[in-house]
């Protein structure tokens, strides 16, 4: 069929796995967390509010994932910006764009399929440290650094 695109997104299943692992993580490092799951489109696909997580970083482990559906986890997206302050400059404007740690882009043989955003911890550190048990699921989904 001409002028139709076939492209692949995270199910249901692997989506709520990748929530539970990064639960499981999170009660792990005695932490509580917002984990947010999106398919390739940003739309919401699996989600968990942790017992604690502060309410507005809902939002933001939402925003996260979908700053990382530019390919970039979110920590590279803000170290891409920072060296361009008219980037920088413009950033605060952009709705749903997150810049810091906590976004990781989901790929599944190299094709983006989702994105996962974690925020509600007292570190960022946190928030990566969740999102990598999740990552874990998908063999090539692992940030590296």
């Amino acid at each position: 069929m001409t002028n139709v695109v076939k492209k692949h997104s995270i199910s249901s299943e692997l989506a709520q796995k990748m929530v539970d692992a990064a639960v499981a993580k999170a009660s792990e490092l005695g932490v509580s967390e917002n984990v947010a799951i999106l398919d390739d489109g940003g739309n919401l696909k699996a989600f968990s509010r942790m017992d604690g997580a502060p309410i507005p970083t809902i939002e933001m482990a939402q925003n996260k994932a979908y700053t990382a559906l530019f390919g970039v986890s979110s920590q590279d997206f803000f170290n891409f910006i920072q060296g361009d302050p008219s980037l920088f400059g413009r950033h605060p404007h952009a709705t749903r764009i997150a810049a810091w740690g906590g976004g990781f882009p989901i790929t599944v043989d190299g094709e983006l399929v989702g994105a996962i955003g974690l925020s509600g911890a007292p570190t960022v550190q946190n928030d990566v440290d969740c999102a990598r048990a999740a990552l874990a699921l998908v063999s090539d989904a692992v940030p590296v650094g």
